[in-house]
């Protein structure tokens, strides 16, 4: 008897057992005020237990144990939510879960580029987005400048100009550095003569995101922005006070100290960045010749506002920055004097800034903005002799009326910007030059329907020597299903005469000839661009996103750099012909749990219509990235990633090899601290690999044309304090 009470027992445990083990519960997740569902929501129970909400905004959990279970439901832009449920659950299934904007991520994912400060999935215009995680990742990556942030972008180039100075100069689909527009904060600070080192002397630690814009955009900011515009937004003061600190070093010898506070008391707040960069002079390949140039720069940046009212705002941001390079012969680099025999190349740059704002706002629909700001750029090259130093002086004013309604609204406004540029007085060939442009513009943005959105744009700029320049623009949107957006847009675009090109750079301007900038044309440009945005859940755990983007831009009259000439000599003319850059870009994400896989591909066929539809020098045609990502939030974050690089022509036309690069990256987070290793390039991928590379007795070792890395495998760690 006591046998057979004792089977029962253990067979109503194990069916009681199994019964629970077989509990579930399943929910329905979607937007409060729209009732769509949210595919890719997160349900989060544990470690080993949770699920993602598919096509329907469905999410199940299986297998629960226990009486009870709490879950954490949470999706990007929207308020999480955590509730406890008894198990088994007697109620209504699917549990019905509506969530609700969370106004600081919205905040975070609202751009500024198209001076709109709308969210990014209700914009026409296409708009690349790298928000705070993403940020944080490339500085532990590359904690001095943007460079790396900017190069690892799908369709972005970092081009080297300089082998001695490590100098480089972004492109966007295969356009020189010219004609990208960078900004701070909705500032043109980086164009002219001060654009030569500007992506250079920019750390990433104070950003708050960063917006990419590819294709045409002068409409937005004037010329310029031919390629496309880069806008570096800052963090702002909230309410809790943030503190970060950084410390990175390399086993290339490079130092980075990084430091950033913020505080908002009452109607005052600021915030205060400081930076301060140490690079012993590197040589990768052992020729006695820099690789990575000795550097020491410091970066201050301080910033104030005053909010006098609810609906007022003053903003004065000041940004000093102050930087010495010597790259060359090892020895010459020691003792910081150049002869005949030994190469050496210094830069001394000294750049300082302030910038204005002054916003009203009357409600989200209706806001006045005012904006002035000044730049002052000095900068000297020194070699054996010979020197080139100058100073620039531009101004930048603007103001702009938005007003309207949500479905409709309006934006009007009026710039002025001007660039002087002086070279020091004992030049042989003075190549001073001013440039004044006025412009006034207006934006609009339709909501047609509930699936249409458009975006118009016209602006009329005004320049002291080139006349008139008609600019429109126009781009809409199709929301053709939740999971499935369609883009198109495009506009005309131009950009002013200039001496400073990569050509130039790379020569540190000697021999180029002293001439009037007015006898040139203004470089005229059209282009477009269309792109297909799909994203789905599959399954509970996995989700996808596609991003497939064809482009099309034509340059016409190219100001191109020509010569030399029998004695040495260099000028620039409008090319006869064009140039043209065209292609595509594809992005796809994959993610299971923690885990999430990135790859692109871009195609950039650069032709030069003014040489025989040849490829662009120095522009690989192909190339492909793969970013493997774990992450689990509040502790670890590890990456191991690869990048492809097509064949490239020299200026020869003779074939550079193609080549991958691949790097590991791990980061553990602790409360206020975090711990990073990373291991840049570790494939030791460098140009010296390739061919023989023997700078150290060189003469003129700027003419090496950089097609591949020159600093090899770099490993560097750090830490990271955050309060």
């Amino acid at each position: 008897m006591n046998t057979i009470k004792l089977f029962i027992a253990v067979f109503l445990l194990s069916f009681g057992s199994l019964a629970q083990a077989q509990n579930s519960i399943t929910f329905k997740i979607t937007d409060e005020e729209t009732g769509e569902p949210l595919i890719g929501a997160t349900v989060y129970a544990s470690a080993t237990m949770g699920a993602i909400a598919d096509n329907n905004g469905l999410a199940t959990i299986n297998n629960i144990e226990g009486e009870s279970i709490t879950v954490k439901i949470s999706f990007v832009g929207y308020e999480a939510i955590k509730n406890t449920y008894s198990i088994p659950y007697q109620g209504k299934m699917p549990i019905e879960i509506k969530m609700e904007h969370h106004h600081e991520e919205v905040e975070e994912m609202v751009v500024t580029a198209t001076r709109t400060s709308r969210s990014i999935e209700d914009i026409p215009t296409r708009i690349e987005f790298l928000g705070a995680e993403e940020l944080q990742e490339k500085a532990v990556m590359r904690s001095a400048n943007i460079a790396m942030l900017l190069r690892e972008s799908t369709g972005i180039q970092m081009q080297v100009t300089s082998p001695s100075s490590a100098n480089q100069s972004i492109r966007i689909q295969g356009l020189d550095g010219r004609y990208t527009q960078l900004m701070k904060d909705g500032f043109p600070l980086y164009g002219g003569f001060s654009g030569g080192l500007s992506i250079m002397q920019i750390p990433p630690l104070d950003l708050r995101q960063v917006e990419v814009i590819k294709g045409s955009n002068s409409t937005l900011y004037g010329g310029g922005a031919i390629a496309g515009l880069v806008n570096l937004v800052s963090i702002r003061p909230e309410e809790e006070a943030l503190t970060k600190v950084m410390v990175d070093q390399t086993s290339a010898g490079g130092t980075t100290l990084n430091a950033f506070y913020a505080s908002a008391e009452n109607r005052w707040s600021y915030t205060l960045f400081g930076s301060g960069h140490r690079q012993t002079a590197y040589d990768a390949n052992d020729d006695n010749f820099s690789d990575l140039p000795e550097t020491r720069s410091i970066t201050l940046n301080p910033t104030i506002f005053f909010k006098p009212s609810e609906t007022d705002e003053f903003r004065l941001a000041l940004n000093g920055t102050f930087e010495d390079r010597w790259g060359g012969n090892l020895n010459a680099v020691d003792d910081r004097e150049p002869n005949a025999q030994n190469y050496l190349q210094e830069n001394e740059s000294r750049r300082m800034s302030y910038q204005l704002s002054y916003t009203k706002t009357w409600d989200e629909n209706r806001r006045l903005t005012l904006k002035n700001s000044l730049l002052h750029f000095d900068r000297g090259i020194h070699q054996f002799q010979y020197g080139f130093d100058g100073e620039q002086v531009a101004t930048f004013s603007e103001a702009t009326y938005s007003f309207g309604q949500a479905k409709s609204s309006w934006l009007v406004g009026m710039n002025i910007y001007s660039d002087r540029f002086n070279e020091s007085h004992d030049s042989n060939s003075d190549r001073s030059y001013e440039q004044f442009t006025a412009g006034v513009f207006v934006q609009q943005n339709t909501q047609l329907s509930e699936d249409w959105s458009l975006e118009t744009g016209l602006r009329l700029d005004q320049s002291k020597d080139y006349g008139l320049q008609t600019l429109p623009r126009l781009s809409v949107m199709y929301k053709a299903h939740p999971k499935l957006t369609f883009r198109m847009g495009g506009g005309l675009g131009y950009k002013l005469p200039t001496i400073f090109t990569e050509e130039t750079e790379r020569l540190s301007f000697r021999g180029l000839q002293s001439f009037n900038l007015n006898n040139l044309d203004a470089e005229q440009s059209y282009g477009g661009n269309f792109d297909i945005n799909y994203k789905t859940a599959i399954g509970d755990e996995w989700t996808f996103s596609l991003n497939q983007l064809f482009y099309y831009t034509q340059l016409n009259d190219p100001v191109v750099l020509t010569g030399p000439t029998v004695g040495g000599a260099y000028a620039f003319q409008n090319a006869n012909g064009d140039l043209s850059s065209k292609g595509l870009e594809t992005n796809m994400k994959l993610t299971y749990q923690d885990f999430k896989l990135f790859l692109n591909y871009a195609l950039i066929d650069t032709e030069l219509g003014y040489n025989n539809e040849l490829q662009k020098p120095l522009t690989a045609k192909h190339n492909i990235g793969a970013v493997l990502v774990y992450e689990e939030h509040g502790k670890w974050r590890i990456g191991l990633e690869s990048y492809y690089t097509g064949k490239q022509f020299r200026s020869d036309y003779t074939e550079t090899d193609d080549y991958w690069i691949v790097g590991f990256m791990a980061l553990r987070k602790f409360k206020n601290i975090s711990l990073y290793l990373n291991f840049e390039n570790f494939s030791d991928t460098r140009q010296s690999r390739f061919e023989n590379i023997n700078l150290s007795n060189a003469i003129n070792p700027e003419a090496l044309e950089v097609w591949a890395p020159m600093d090899g495998f770099i490993m560097n760690g750090g830490i990271i304090l955050e309060f």
